[in-house]
């Protein structure tokens, strides 16, 4: 299937399928400022090759979907969680697996706390309770660009993912940076990717928080983690009931190509409920 424009939640989301409809849903939700380019099509095949149908799609301000002017997104993390269940509705889907990942981990909370029974489960990637005492990033990032300098712009994204990688050997410069040059050339307004989602009203669960969710869950996070280390993964672990934590070895921020070995089977694991 190619991609495809729909009208979800008041607004137009860009999204790709793979694999059975009849197969049980898994629901790809990307961090800040990434579109679904992120979650790579590879990744999604062989998730879908495992018995799953899988859904990828841009979140607002990514891609091809609705954007906003930049530094004025005017809306909130429920309106992106509002997004994801919307999704799933939009495939006629009444309940799905979600996988969230970093900062976007927040929509995970919100559905699994408000919404219990659109949830099947839940899969937190990369993210972390955000509470006091735990680690602070450990690396730097690059000076942020002149957004009309698209050389420079680009330089700076994958100077961030190199960053995000903590020294993780799977970091692949030229794979990275022709996925920057593709996420750019698609995206309705890139300036707004790059800030948008770092500004937008980060409002909390109306009924609780991680101890309240039910739906099961996994957590997963790379060893090497420099933006978010791993203690962040083992905290969200505790934090609730039952969770599972799998550590990606030698992974940073990200899920790349060498660990899809841990992470796709864990991830059919927790979905065959």
């Amino acid at each position: 299937m190619t991609e495809q424009v729909l009208e979800v939640n008041g607004v137009e989301l860009c999204v790709e399928t793979f694999g059975d409809r009849a197969d049980p849903t898994i629901l790809l939700v990307a961090g800040a400022g990434a579109s679904m380019l992120w979650w790579d099509a590879d990744l999604c095949h062989q998730i879908a090759a495992s018995g799953r149908f899988v859904i990828r799609y841009d979140n607002r301000d990514t891609g091809r979907s609705t954007s906003y002017p930049p530094g004025q997104p005017g809306y909130s993390l429920t309106d992106v969680t509002e997004d994801a269940l919307g999704m799933l509705e939009a495939f006629g889907i009444d309940r799905g697996h979600l996988v969230c990942q970093s900062m976007f981990g927040g929509v995970g909370l919100i559905a699994g706390v408000d919404h219990p029974d659109r949830i099947a489960s839940l899969t937190f990637v990369s993210t972390s309770t955000g509470e006091d005492g735990l680690p602070p990033p450990s690396t730097v990032f690059p000076a942020e660009p002149d957004p009309a300098d698209l050389t420079a712009v680009i330089d700076f994204v994958v100077e961030s993912v190199r960053a995000e990688s903590g020294g993780s050997p799977y970091f692949d410069e030229a794979a990275t940076r022709a996925l920057v040059e593709r996420d750019l050339a698609r995206a309705r307004d890139y300036a707004a990717t790059l800030t948008n989602h770092y500004l937008i009203t980060f409002d909390p669960p109306v009924n609780g928080g991680f101890r309240d969710i039910e739906a099961p869950t996994l957590v997963v996070h790379g060893d090497r983690d420099p933006l978010l280390p791993l203690p962040h993964g083992e905290a969200l672990r505790d934090a609730i009931p039952g969770a599972e934590l799998v550590v990606l070895p030698e992974a940073g921020h990200a899920v790349p190509r060498p660990t899809w070995d841990v992470f796709v089977p864990a991830l059919i694991r927790h979905t065959a409920g």
